[in-house]
């Protein structure tokens, strides 16, 4: 099993890859997004996120699934279109994977691994799961899809100052 998340590399919404080693000695959040949900509205918060924490050294990634409800049916134009025009999402969002199942990312893989949910369970439940990377690339902290950008920002202040 992978000791850190900088083993990885996956591929941004416009094709380029996105190596993790490149965020050595930064704060990672990674989350599964999906445009047509009722948790969609969270890509405001965690843009404010990333506005607010990248000049310190928070990196956040928003990794598309269309595996619950088929709430992130479209392409990555589509994908892209709806995040900045509707959200004004500035931050890096990857091609669209699946976190659950046969063909889980591997990055989801390892997460869930590291960071099992409530009663051991490893599945995603719901888009906008979240996943908060310390600086060292080691899990640190899994949060609900419900959970709020602005509930993690104790957390990401205290890995940033780490």
């Amino acid at each position: 099993m992978s000791q850190n998340i900088y083993e990885f590399i996956t591929t941004s919404l416009i094709g380029k890859p996105i190596n993790f080693i490149d965020f050595k000695d930064n704060v990672i959040l990674v989350v599964n997004t999906a445009s047509q949900c009722g948790l969609t509205p969270q890509y405001t918060g965690l843009q404010k996120l990333h506005e607010t924490y990248s000049n310190q050294g928070l990196v956040v990634i928003g990794f598309p699934c269309n595996q619950f409800g088929g709430q992130e049916p479209g392409d990555s134009n589509e994908i892209s279109e709806n995040c900045l025009v509707n959200y004004g999402v500035t931050f890096l969002m990857t091609q669209k994977i699946d976190v659950n199942g046969l063909n889980t990312d591997p990055i989801f893989v390892f997460l869930k691994d590291s960071l099992p949910g409530l009663l051991g369970s490893k599945d995603i439940k719901w888009n906008f799961g979240k996943f908060l990377i310390n600086k060292k690339g080691i899990p640190y902290k899994r949060y609900a899809p419900t959970t709020e950008p602005k509930d993690l920002e104790k957390d990401i202040i205290k890995l940033l100052e780490s």
